[in-house]
C-alpha cells in the first residue's frame, strides 16, 4: 500500500509543478481564463500532496521527499516550459494526466478496501470525486 501511495505522493508533486509551470507559461488571448484556472487546479493539488504523505506516515510508512525521489517514482511526466496560447491545446494535455490519477487513486481503493484499511479508502473516495469532477469540466471546455 506505501508503494502504490508513494508513487501517488511523487505524481501530485510533479503534477502540482507541472500545472504551475503552465500557469507560468500561459499567453495570448485566452490568458485571462487559463491563469487563474490553472491556479486553481495546482492549489487543489497541493493539499493533496500533503495529505497523501501523512497517510504514508499513519500507515507506518515512510513517504519520499526529495526531488530526486519524486522524479524517480512519479509515472506523470514534468511537461514543458513552453506557451500554452489555446485552452483547447491545454486542456487536451491535462486530461490524460487527471484520468491517470483518478485510476491511480481508484486502484488504490481497491487495494485499501481489501485491506479494511477504511482511513486511505475514505481519502481515496474524496479524490476519486475531485478527480472525476474535474475530468468532467475538462470534457465539457472541450466541446
Amino acid at each position: 500500500m506505501n508503494n502504490k501511495l508513494n508513487v501517488l505522493l511523487s505524481d501530485l508533486v510533479v503534477f502540482y509543478h507541472k500545472l504551475q509551470n503552465k500557469h507560468w507559461y500561459v499567453s495570448g488571448q485566452s490568458f485571462f481564463q487559463i491563469h487563474p484556472e490553472l491556479e486553481n487546479l495546482y492549489d487543489a493539488v497541493l493539499p493533496q500532496v500533503d495529505t497523501v504523505g501523512e497517510l504514508i506516515l499513519m500507515n507506518g510508512g515512510k513517504p519520499v521527499s526529495t526531488l530526486k525521489e519524486f522524479l524517480a517514482n512519479a509515472k506523470l511526466s514534468e511537461g514543458t516550459d513552453e506557451y500554452v496560447t489555446s485552452v483547447k491545446t491545454l486542456y487536451s494535455e491535462l486530461l490524460p494526466d487527471y484520468q491517470y490519477l483518478l485510476k491511480s487513486v481508484t486502484e488504490i481503493k481497491e487495494v485499501a478496501d481489501a485491506e479494511n484499511n477504511y482511513l486511505v479508502s475514505a481519502k481515496m473516495d474524496e479524490f476519486i470525486a475531485s478527480y472525476a469532477k474535474t475530468i468532467w469540466m475538462l470534457n465539457q471546455a472541450l466541446l
